[in-house]
């Protein structure tokens, strides 16, 4: 339970300090195991040299052959102990007996130790514990004129002296391994601190439960969400949730910039602002995000409009209709209280004439539109003729106009209309006009054209236009639908199949798309 609200950094900090622990005690252990080994290696080269040089001098020849040879040996072999660094050098005959030894009472005595192969000719070193206790010890054959082993020299370091050695240096190694030890537990403890602040000082339970939310959180929220780190602003994303890769028709793994439609590409700050893709239309914001050290990447979300704005489609629509019918009621409220000021005058001849004047206008735009076509269209056409004379623009159906032949559900056919014809009402302005014309070509295919007053668009504001939500005029409320026009008339021809013109003078609109079944 404590480790659960331990920090991961102090977590951290106490699992290096333990390992560091560990390694400390590990490397002086092999320190003074690489000491004493080395002491060993040392104490057989010493002894060797000394018992090879001893035996290699005439005064050790002629003190064997001498019948009291200790007298002289003694002196020599207790000198070159000393100058050695050696706790014993032996001169022996070749039964054993002592001429020398560093216990004086040693003398005479007989050699303990391994002599065999020394008889044999051969210098060689052993380990043997002897009268002074343990040793590394050398044998080497003395030699006389002809050739003959005439004795023994052995020299020898004893391991106690050995251990004084090892502990002399052990504070040494003490101190070196205690000094890099408090040095990697400083720095531990310095990386234990960054590690806490950039942790938050959380705890290794504290940080999974965050992440499982924050994950649970990504991947049911209903907006897509894409973040982009501020290192890497091309990608690949940080995050990107299920509802992101749906709406964007994203693939699978790593999303960069390059993966998203165009017109989201980009680090730009984005509020509430529409765009249209493939088949969606999105509500589309971006911000940076800043934290404690500043800029931590920028924010994409994205919103699903497209059932909305086909709601607000038809809303329009029926508003046009609305307002139509308003301004008829208020035109018809006039011209019948004229006609009946004039049947009171008695003029019912002119009287008669004024209350069919406006009914023949419309009738004759029904009339010729009427069978087959939608009424819905028709109504549309009709109300967008109203609803452009009241902003003194011209509208004109062409003869021969077909609406039932065009291959699009009625909602689809009133979103392509009535947004061209919103379009080139705006573009011609007052005193301006507007003229629409559907025909079917001979293989079959439809197509519509609306041609209008007005300056029209360049090559590049067309193609901004038809990408995503785009204005050449002040571009209002975005959350209606601002600047959508060409948009969504684009997506439309694209899920039909067609394609969509523009030229200038006149400024003219075509849309051609490919017959089938509505």
């Amino acid at each position: 339970m404590r480790n659960r609200t331990r920090s991961v950094a102090a977590q951290s900090f106490l699992a290096q300090v333990a390992v560091l622990l560990t390694i400390a005690v590990g490397a002086s252990w092999l320190v003074v195991t690489q000491a004493r080994d080395d002491g060993d290696r040392t104490a057989r080269e010493q002894t060797r040299a000394a018992a090879v040089a001893l035996a290699a001098s005439p005064s050790t020849v002629a003190a064997l052959a001498a019948p009291d040879g200790s007298a002289t040996m003694q002196p020599v072999a207790q000198q070159v102990g000393r100058l050695g660094k050696l706790d014993f050098v032996v001169v022996m005959r070749p039964d054993r007996t002592r001429l020398s030894h560093a216990d004086p009472e040693q003398i005479g005595g007989k050699y303990t130790g391994t002599i065999d192969p020394a008889l044999a000719g051969e210098t060689f070193t052993e380990t043997y514990a002897g009268s002074l206790g343990p040793s590394i010890r050398t044998v080497t054959p003395v030699r006389d004129a002809s050739g003959t082993v005439v004795g023994l020299v052995s020299a020898g370091v004893t391991r106690a002296r050995l251990g004084d050695q090892v502990r002399a240096a052990l504070p040494r190694i003490l101190a070196v391994v205690a000094a890099a030890l408090l040095l990697l537990v400083a720095l531990s403890a310095l990386a234990e601190r960054r590690l806490r602040r950039q942790t938050l000082g959380l705890s290794a339970h504290d940080l999974r439960g965050l992440y499982e939310h924050h994950d649970a959180v990504l991947h049911t929220l209903s907006e897509g969400l894409i973040v982009f780190d501020a290192d890497f602003p091309d990608g690949p994303a940080q995050v990107v949730n299920d509802e992101a890769r749906r709406l964007l028709a994203l693939p699978g793994g790593a999303v960069h910039q390059r993966d998203l439609p165009p017109s989201l590409r980009g680090s730009h700050d984005l509020t509430d602002e529409l765009h249209v893709t493939g088949s969606r239309v999105l509500l589309v914001n971006r911000r940076p995000v800043t934290g404690p050290t500043g800029l931590l990447g920028t924010v994409l979300t994205v919103r699903d409009r497209t059932e909305l704005q086909t709601v607000l489609g038809e809303l329009d629509t029926a508003r046009s209709l609305a307002d139509a019918l308003s301004a008829q009621a208020h035109e018809h409220a006039n011209r019948l209280h004229s006609v009946v000021t004039m049947i009171e005058l008695g003029e019912q001849d002119s009287a008669a004439q004024l209350a069919i004047a406006d009914r023949s206008a419309s009738q004759g735009l029904i009339d010729r539109l009427a069978g087959e076509a939608a009424p819905s269209a028709v109504a549309l056409l009709v109300a967008k003729t109203a609803a452009a004379g009241a902003l003194d623009v011209e509208l004109t159906v062409a003869e021969g106009t077909d609406l039932s032949a065009a291959p699009l559900p009625d909602v689809q056919l009133l979103t392509l209309v009535g947004n061209l014809v919103d379009n080139a009402v705006d573009a011609a302005g007052p005193g301006g006009w507007v003229e629409l014309s559907a025909t079917t070509g001979p293989d079959g295919s439809w197509e519509l054209t609306v041609a209008d007053s007005g300056p029209g668009m360049s090559a590049g504001e067309f193609a901004r236009a038809r990408t995503r939500g785009y204005s050449t005029k002040d571009r209002g409320d975005r959350l209606h639908g601002g600047g959508l026009g060409l948009a969504l008339v684009d997506q439309v021809v694209r899920q039909a199949g067609g394609t969509i013109e523009v030229e200038r003078a006149p400024s003219t609109v075509t849309v051609r798309l490919p017959g089938g079944e509505r």
